[in-house]
This record gives structure tokens, C-alpha cells and sequence, in this order.
């Protein structure tokens, strides 16, 4: 009998991807995020028996990030309602480069459950589904001033493997970091893409105060702010200025490349002015 699975973030980038996946293997799952029923509400852990009673494995997606100062307090009591339910095994989403997310791993590790940790960097899909779609559609992207590189991981090698995790048991005990095989700017990354439209992006860069500054204006919340100026001034500092080869060992496969997640991309017609 295949277990079944909960997934937290079911309706997000990885978690709606993973959910697909597993229904194409003929998993029966379980979906937790806040539109369904029951709901799950990082927020409101009183709700959460509900949703955790009587399944085998779960996917963590946290939201807004493990870096969140609250992250492990959530994490401790899921862990210890997994045990109450005698879940079985948990895969969690971490992020490369984030002490905080870190310390969720470490009650991962050591919380006597099955687990598998995916530490991954930051997706390449932000450019098409996430925070940078918008810059592009307007082809022009004001960004806060960086020096550092980042080797963008795809959606579909992160999920690939994270439902491996779930229905196999050889990734049991593993800490995959995950990376692309390329680093790039910011700025290159852009580049790229516009060279794929034959069109011209609007590249600006200003301090990250001024950054921040602007995102206030357009209203957005403080805890999205917080967690960007944590991004930025943080994890992209340079630390994770490296390209490792976790995917390929753990998937006989090399990740994709960003080059290739833009040809791709460029073709659904989602960077196109006319899509919106």
C-alpha cells in the first residue's frame, strides 16, 4: 500500500508541482495549505492534528521562508505532532546559506523520523512565476546593488527529486544542497532572458535601503519586506558562490541550465507584454 502524503504549500511553487507529480504515480495525498479543508495555517498550530492525523510522509514548504525568526518554533511542534501521529518520514525544503534555516534542520535530523533535507538555492522560476515577472513584463527591473552570483536551481530537477525522497528510501538520512550548474548575476540572468525575446530589459541598480524604500511604497507587507532585505543583505553575500553536484549524484542526471529554463520559458509565452 503507498503511503500517504501530506503536502504543506500545496499550492505553491513547489509544492504544486510536487502534488502533480505524485498524483501521476498514483499516490493518495493529502494537501495542506490555507484554502483547504482542513486548512493548514503555519499561524494557527491549533488546527494542524487535523491535517497531520493519519498521514505517512510529509513535504515542507514554510512559509514565507525557514529564515523566518518563528520557522523553528512551527517546525517544533509539527515534529512532535508527526510523532503523536507516528508519521513516518518528513522531506523539507531548506535554504542554502540561512542559519536559521540551519537550525530547522537540525530538529529535522534529529527528531528520530525518517527524513530527507533539500537546502536548495534560489529558483529560477522567480523569474517567471515569482517576485521578478512583473519587472519583466514592464521590461524594466530596478534592483538593489549586488556582487555576488548565484547558481539558479530548477523547479523541476528541486521536485524531481524531492518526490524521489517520497517514494523511495535511499535518500533516507541525505542533506542535498541544491544548485544549477552555472553561476550567474542578477543582471546576466536578465540579460539572458531579454536576449531570448530579442527585446531590451531596463537594468538598473540602486541601494538596497532605496530598494526597500520602494517596495514599501507599492504596499507590500512587512514581513514580505523583512524577509527581502534578509535575502538580499544576508544569503546573498557571496556564501553560496559555488556549484555543487548534489542533483547529479543523487539523480544520475545533471540540472538543468538556466539558458535552457529560458528557451523554455520563452516559449510558453509568459515573459510576453501581450500575455498580460
Amino acid at each position: 500500500m503507498k503511503p500517504i502524503t501530506l503536502i504543506l504549500g500545496s499550492s505553491g511553487k513547489t509544492g504544486s508541482r510536487i502534488l502533480n507529480k505524485l498524483t501521476q504515480l498514483n499516490y493518495p495525498l493529502r494537501l495542506g495549505s490555507r484554502k483547504t479543508i482542513p486548512a493548514f495555517d503555519w499561524e494557527k498550530p491549533e488546527g494542524w492534528d487535523d491535517v497531520i492525523k493519519g498521514v505517512d510522509q510529509i513535504y515542507i514548504s514554510y512559509q514565507p521562508d525557514l529564515a523566518h525568526p518563528n520557522s523553528i518554533h512551527h517546525i517544533q511542534k509539527l515534529i512532535e505532532l508527526s510523532k503523536k501521529y507516528n508519521v513516518k518520514r518528513i522531506v523539507l525544503l531548506s535554504g542554502r546559506g540561512e542559519p536559521e534555516a540551519e537550525a530547522c534542520e537540525k530538529l529535522v535530523e534529529n527528531s528520530g523520523l525518517e527524513w530527507t533535507i533539500l537546502r536548495s538555492s534560489w529558483f529560477s522560476q522567480n523569474f517567471s512565476e515569482g517576485m521578478f515577472l512583473g519587472q519583466i513584463l514592464e521590461r524594466k527591473v530596478i534592483f538593489p546593488k549586488l556582487k555576488s552570483t548565484e547558481p539558479f536551481v530548477d523547479l523541476e530537477d528541486l521536485t524531481d527529486l524531492a518526490v524521489d525522497a517520497l517514494v523511495k528510501n535511499v535518500h533516507i538520512g541525505k542533506k542535498y544542497e541544491l544548485t544549477g550548474p552555472t553561476l550567474l548575476s542578477f543582471q546576466d540572468a536578465f540579460g539572458q532572458i531579454a536576449k531570448e525575446l530579442n527585446e531590451t530589459i531596463y537594468f538598473e541598480e540602486i541601494p538596497l535601503d532605496a530598494y526597500i524604500k520602494i517596495l514599501g511604497e507599492f504596499g507590500l507587507d512587512q514581513d514580505t519586506i523583512w524577509l527581502i532585505r534578509y535575502l538580499f543583505e544576508t544569503v546573498l553575500d557571496g556564501r553560496n558562490e559555488t556549484v555543487v553536484s548534489d542533483f547529479e549524484k543523487a539523480m544520475g542526471k545533471k540540472p538543468k541550465a538556466f539558458k535552457d529554463y529560458v528557451k523554455e520559458t520563452a516559449k510558453s509565452g509568459v515573459w510576453n507584454v501581450a500575455s498580460t
